[in-house]
């Protein structure tokens, strides 16, 4: 398909706890960003609870989608394309996104993209650096996934490794709670380590061997382990050491895959993708690592490293611009991975 000038995309993303929509130009112009936050919901419970997410997607998603338009200063009229996060994802928020996408689509007679939600984490990248092309390696940390992959064409993704077990940014809300710190606990975790020190308690880097997949689940345990049996003793624990010792476990592993990866695929670039790459000292870390291996390093602003649509917009732009759409049976997915286009 041939992409004339000013493609307008309107974009959804209802994949966890953020209701989201977006009007997107050309892939890397976003007209408009708006996000519905459930944070403050699912925090008394310590974690995103399903079904309250999908119900309060349901509230939400329409008057969010009102807005985007309405901030972008389109007419619905000209809307190109409409896309919406078919997965991974919980799956009664996914469905909330595909239908109102679907509904959207068949009554503009616009075609319908589904969009990898863990692509479009990488793409976000395109938003913010209009430099940035393919080929690169990405390692994406988010909450649920953590991977590393090739990328060596826009539509074109090769999947180097994954982790096992536990995701990173699960460890990092697994042991948040264990510290008694709030959710969401990544970025609890990471204002704690700052005043504590990362060298206190020696937390095993699991799979040393391994070049590229990731495992987790050993650290957490460790974690656990260590103020388990601290208030079993009574002894006394310094929570900045406990978060700062932790938090640099899990960047030792996220660095050395990603050195791993770069070496292997002779890359010149590298990505940072997901809601950990939000963290300020896995930036610090990978910068010096993309360095020694002349290599450059790109990641989002904050904003852009958590859900949101602008960066399924941007997805969607260059799946359209190679004529992949999809009609109205499109389902959700809630288990979906990458996909080799």
């Amino acid at each position: 398909m041939k992409i004339i000038k000013d493609v307008i995309i309107l974009a959804l993303e209802t994949s966890c706890d953020e209701t989201a929509a977006a009007v997107v130009s050309n892939g890397r112009g976003v007209l408009s960003s708006v996000i519905s936050s459930q944070i403050p919901i699912h925090r008394r419970f310590g974690g995103v609870v399903p079904e309250i997410a999908s119900r309060r997607h349901v509230g939400q998603i329409l008057p969010v989608i009102d807005q985007a338009v309405r901030e972008a200063g389109v007419d619905l009229s000209r809307i190109d394309a409409v896309a919406a996060t078919y997965g991974p994802g919980l799956a009664g928020a996914l469905l909330v996104g595909i239908a109102a996408a679907k509904g959207l689509a068949f009554a503009l007679g616009r075609p319908l993209i589904g969009v990898n939600h863990l692509e479009g984490h990488i793409y976000a990248n395109f938003i913010e650096h209009p430099e940035l092309e393919p080929p690169f390696v990405a390692l994406v940390v988010s909450g649920g996934h953590t991977a590393l992959l090739s990328v060596p064409e826009y539509n074109c993704f090769e999947l180097l490794g994954s982790t096992w077990d536990d995701a990173a940014g699960e460890a990092f809300d697994k042991i948040a709670r264990a510290l008694s710190l709030p959710y969401p606990g990544g970025p609890e975790i990471e204002k704690l380590a700052v005043s504590g020190n990362p060298a206190a308690i020696v937390f095993p880097r699991a799979m040393k061997d391994e070049q590229f997949n990731f495992s987790f689940s050993g650290l957490k345990s460790a974690a656990v382990n260590y103020l388990h049996n601290a208030r079993q003793t009574g002894a006394a624990v310094n929570k900045a050491d406990v978060a700062a010792s932790f938090q640099a476990a899990v960047i030792d592993m996220l660095s050395e895959r990603a050195a791993a990866g770069i070496k292997a695929c002779g890359a010149r670039k590298i990505v940072l993708a997901g809601g950990v790459s939000a963290n300020g000292k896995l930036r610090e870390v990978m910068a010096a690592t993309a360095k020694d291996l002349g290599a450059s390093l790109y990641y989002p602003s904050p904003a852009l490293c958590t859900d949101n649509a602008a960066m399924i917009g941007c997805r969607a732009y260059y799946l359209l611009r190679d004529g992949f759409i999809n009609d109205l049976a499109i389902n959700a997915c809630p288990a979906l991975s990458f996909v080799k286009t």
